[in-house]
């Protein structure tokens, strides 16, 4: 099985797991949970590639578009938040009630 087939097999599992209804592959959930499993195999990546700068920078973009992603759903649908963030086990920041 080649590395793209894994990957692949990876992402699918993901969509369903996070999928909200059938053929949703663009939900916030889905968004959030694909960028997660992103995130912590950069994270492992730079862990051995300490000077990849680039790398680096995806990094810190892929937390910002999580970030933002996540501040949406608290907004929206705080309940389904608070699920997701326990599930993908994400730290949560102080709830800011306007």
């Amino acid at each position: 099985m080649s590395h793209n087939q894994n990957f692949q097999d990876k992402k699918s599992g993901i969509i369903k797991a996070n999928a909200q209804s059938n053929g949703d592959t663009g939900s916030t959930h889905v968004q959030i949970a694909l960028l997660t499993e992103r995130i912590q195999n950069l994270a492992k990546h730079l862990g051995t590639n300490k000077k990849d700068k680039h790398g680096q920078r995806g990094l810190q973009l892929m937390n910002g578009q999580r970030r933002r992603l996540l501040k949406y759903l608290e907004r929206t649908d705080y309940d389904s938040y608070i699920t997701l963030t326990d599930k993908l086990s994400i730290r949560r920041g102080q709830r800011i009630v306007k």
